[in-house]
């Protein structure tokens, strides 16, 4: 059975490859019922070779995933066509579909080029983070070709200033290279509140209408502050609403789409939802102080996003710093266990009067904390690509202390949302 009809309808297109005809009926099935793919190609037997036509109708239809299922009687036929589509076609994407209680089938189908291995009774939701998973990896690669960069910042402890930093970073950087959005996934978003601006929509809204989300309707949604800087707002009281990690990715691949750069106040949430955010950024920035409630906290936040992104995203932005004599930034790096990117001085008089007005520091030079804020802008978009399409960002402590210092890179690591 061949499907070549050609379909236009958003999703990742696969295409099921199978010896059992009542097998791949199941899992066109289930691949519709992820509303995250769609089945383009679906076909009972295997190629022969590398001039057969299953091979080109993958190339015809555009496939960007092949559903390549093994019989566990005889499984050297599906390994020879894993091995075909990755050595002929390597922009295709295999999953392998098999038994789990077969691990040499398992290791075979890997080192064929499989990237992921599936088992037979995969539910839905096992084939939703399977999706999700190449989904944020192609998200990741667009980033990289396009530049576009997601930075999200989090409280280590409530009221450290996640929000005041997030906000100044993305007015900072639509000051010197535009196309920079905010978006406020707080569990009540205050973001709009820093910037003087009353949105019409929210993040809900985006997640609400994913379903039909293009890039006209997703401008629609943002509310537009100077200078060019668009904020997707979050929500203006409490709510149940929960994304799924596919409605994460494909959001994500929207907003790197539009934007050059991504800027993210997640404030004080901690849970599973910002632990995909996180995998799904270039960048976590812990936004703590100098005492010790926040010092601890920020310790363990680390270890809660070990489940996520990891730590090698993961660095600290001391706000409202004033140094302390005998206290330093080893001392924060051994306490937190994550190092130190950048420092905010403090500064009450200037900042407190800005937060109510709504006039974001950022915009105005003529203070050290707004040059402050531009400073880190400029680290975090100086980044730049490694050969491997990973992003290497290049930390210091100070300005004046990098003769004497130097900081680490921070690579960004292949993506796991989803998992």
């Amino acid at each position: 059975m061949m499907n070549t009809e050609k379909q236009v309808m958003p999703g990742i297109a696969v295409a099921l490859l199978t010896e059992d005809r009542e097998q791949s009926v199941v899992l066109h099935s289930r691949v519709e019922s992820t509303n995250l793919a769609r089945t383009v190609l679906s076909h009972v037997g295997f190629p022969a070779g590398p001039s057969d036509a299953i091979l080109r109708q993958l190339q015809d239809q555009r496939a960007e995933v092949a559903l390549v299922s093994i019989d566990p009687q005889n499984p050297q036929r599906a390994i020879r066509t894993i091995e075909l589509i990755h050595a002929s076609i390597p922009e295709v994407t295999i999953f392998a579909v098999g038994e789990m209680n077969q691990p040499t089938n398992i290791v075979s189908a890997m080192r064929a080029g499989a990237r992921e291995f599936l088992d037979h009774g995969a539910s839905r939701e096992a084939l939703i983070e399977a999706f999700t998973r190449f989904s944020a990896t192609l998200s990741r690669a667009q980033r990289s070709s396009s530049k576009a960069r997601v930075f999200t910042f989090l409280n280590a402890k409530g009221g450290a200033g996640a929000t005041t930093t997030a906000v100044n970073t993305a007015v900072a950087l639509q000051e010197t290279h535009g196309r920079v959005v905010l978006v406020d996934f707080a569990p009540i978003g205050h973001a709009a509140l820093q910037l003087n601006l009353r949105p019409q929509f929210t993040l809900i809204d985006a997640l609400q209408n994913l379903h039909r989300m293009d890039g006209s309707l997703l401008d629609g949604l943002m509310t537009p502050y100077r200078n060019g800087l668009h904020l997707l707002a979050g929500a203006q009281q409490p709510h149940n609403a929960v994304p799924t990690a596919s409605e994460l990715a494909r959001l994500f691949d929207l907003l790197v789409s539009q934007y050059h750069f991504v800027v993210l106040d997640g404030s004080g949430r901690m849970d599973a939802t910002m632990q995909m955010i996180c995998d799904l950024s270039n960048a976590v920035l812990l936004v703590a102080q100098t005492d010790v409630v926040s010092l601890w906290s920020a310790g363990r936040i680390r270890s809660f996003l070990q489940a996520g992104a990891g730590p090698d995203r993961l660095r600290i932005v001391l706000n409202r710093y004033k140094k302390i004599p005998g206290f330093t930034d080893e001392d924060v790096e051994k306490a937190t266990n994550c190092k130190v990117l950048w420092k905010v001085p403090n500064n009450f008089q200037v900042m407190g009067p800005a937060i109510d007005k709504g006039s974001p520091v950022a915009a105005q030079g003529n203070h050290e904390i707004g040059r402050s804020y531009q400073g880190l802008a400029a680290e975090l978009a100086g980044a730049t690509a490694s050969a491997e399409g990973a992003l290497s960002l290049l930390y210091q402590h100070d300005k004046g202390d990098s003769k004497k210092r130097a900081g680490g890179h921070l690579l960004v690591s292949p993506m796991r949302a989803g998992q």
